[in-house]
């Protein structure tokens, strides 16, 4: 899978730096709440978790800093940040403008084809994780949904930034699928209303269907000034 469309921990494996290994796993917990908003987690924690020195455990760190799951607190490690409404606003915001670009670009050059494709396998990654009851995986899978059409734009700049933003937003996916599992069935609905309008090539109303799920989804008192 595209680089652009995995989280870090789907990206990493034996072969990877230690220190890529370490930050993989310590987003992964921390998503998956292992790791508590303002918990204090130290290179120490690091290195022993992954057997390796505390060297590559700082590389980590200001890797998860870059991701903004953790706020370094000097000579003392790194406290677990909390998420707040102010940030899941702004986060939704920022992907909302990626999404919107995209589709612009996307009705006018056309690749609704090649985009249909992908969007129903990962539509059907999203489905089976609902059945299984992973939210880890409907977290990726939601991430991976987005990131490919937003990808569909084009843009460079835009998927460099979308690839630093991956962990917090898989990480507000995964707080929805766990604290508000009722509403996962629509989330899928509209993506599955999505990919069907991809499939049929309607550039116009896919973009309508785009906008309309993504002020429903994370906007519905209206988007912010």
């Amino acid at each position: 899978m595209n680089e652009l469309l995995t989280l870090p921990w789907q990206r990493t494996d034996d072969t990877s730096p230690i220190a890529s290994r370490m930050a993989a796993w310590a987003a992964r917990e921390i998503i998956e709440r292992r790791f508590e908003p303002g918990e204090l987690l130290t290179e120490a924690d690091l290195a022993e978790a992954q057997k390796a020195s505390r060297t590559p455990a700082r590389e980590a760190m200001l890797q998860l800093e870059r991701w903004r799951l953790v706020r370094l607190v000097p000579k003392k490690g790194a406290i677990v940040t909390t998420v707040t409404s102010r940030e899941r606003r702004d986060l939704l915001a920022v992907r909302a403008m990626f999404e919107t670009d995209a589709v612009q670009e996307l009705t006018t050059r056309g690749g609704l084809e090649a985009l249909a494709v992908d969007l129903r396998a990962l539509l059907d990654g999203q489905r089976q994780a609902v059945e299984e009851g992973d939210p880890l995986d409907f977290a990726s899978f939601d991430y991976a949904f987005h990131a490919r059409l937003i990808r569909g734009g084009g843009n460079s700049i835009v998927e460099e930034l979308l690839t630093t933003m991956g962990p917090r937003l898989a990480r507000l996916t995964y707080q929805v699928a766990t604290d508000q599992p009722g509403t996962l069935d629509t989330l899928l609905s509209e993506h599955e209303c999505l990919t069907d309008c991809a499939e049929h090539g309607s550039a116009e109303e896919f973009g309508q269907l785009v906008h309309e799920h993504i002020d429903a989804s994370h906007f519905p008192q209206g988007r912010p000034l």
